[in-house]
């Protein structure tokens, strides 16, 4: 395993336990952003870097009994919390990078990253990899369930112009990286960045 993935995994194990009760009102946000991804009864979709899996249950609501519903984490904890949380049975866990997926490209309508971005050891590479694993013309939604001000804030840090999220640098990253930038909201209330998988 390299530093990069040891050190999410410390970080977020470290987590792991009480993540969901120190963000206990991000349902509402996880649903809004879920719902503006488009998605149909039948699509398959990845939550990407799932955590403890709150965007399951919007997303097997969006895609029904007929789609299909993964989510990938590179760490054990945070899966296990989904797991007693109930969230595996609104879709397929699996201990994965999203730097190699274990999926056939093209297999899926759509991907969901919640917080991912910032967490990337290599934001142009995982994006590619991202796009490899989506059909033309599916969707990424990159989402934050507040706005980038709002969370420099929370860290105490000032917002800085390289911010790989803000605009400025996120359109060309995902041109590079297969996707088109469609939408992007950053508000207090949230971060909502939408991309098209170009052909």
């Amino acid at each position: 395993m390299s530093d990069d993935q040891t050190r999410v995994q410390e970080f977020f194990t470290a987590r792991a336990a009480d993540w969901d009760s120190r963000f206990p009102d991000d349902g509402p946000a996880y649903a809004a952003a879920v719902a503006e991804l488009g998605l149909r009864p039948g699509d398959r979709v990845l939550d990407a870097g799932c955590g403890t899996g709150r965007a399951l249950p919007p997303l097997r609501a969006a895609v029904g009994p007929s789609g299909v519903v993964l989510g990938v984490d590179l760490t054990p904890a945070m899966l296990r919390e989904a797991v007693r949380a109930g969230r595996d049975r609104d879709g397929a866990l699996l201990l994965s990078d999203v730097a190699a997926l274990p999926l056939r490209s093209h297999a899926l309508d759509a991907v969901f990253g919640a917080g991912l971005i910032s967490h990337l050891p290599s934001p142009a590479e995982n994006l590619r990899e991202l796009a490899r694993v989506v059909r033309p013309g599916g969707v990424l939604a990159l989402f934050h369930p507040i706005g980038r001000a709002a969370l420099a804030a929370r860290h105490g840090r000032p917002l800085t112009p390289d911010d790989l999220r803000a605009e400025p640098n996120l359109r060309p990253l995902l041109a590079g990286s297969g996707w088109r930038l469609a939408s992007y909201i950053d508000e207090d209330s949230r971060f909502l960045a939408l991309a098209v998988r170009e052909d």
